[in-house]
């Protein structure tokens, strides 16, 4: 998944933002990487839901205005 809270603040994190870390470092996720203008996320299908649900939740809960959000489903070759 690929996402961003807004509203953006370049000087200093707003809580939301911080909020968006500490729900994708704490999830059960194969990768995060966080990053100022988008963040990334990967993982199984249930625990990228479960933390789309925490992220969408807790991150208006705590001031963002929106969030943009796209999940890509990339499927595993079998072995």
């Amino acid at each position: 998944m690929e996402f961003t809270a807004e509203p953006f603040d370049l000087d200093e994190a707003p809580a939301h933002a911080l909020v968006a870390r500490e729900v994708v470092e704490a999830a059960e996720l194969d990768a995060v990487d966080v990053g100022p203008f988008g963040n990334t996320a990967e993982g199984g299908a249930d625990a990228v839901l479960t933390a789309v649900d925490a992220l969408l939740r807790k991150t208006l809960e705590a001031g963002a205005t929106r969030v943009s959000l796209q999940v890509n489903v990339i499927e595993e070759d079998e072995a």
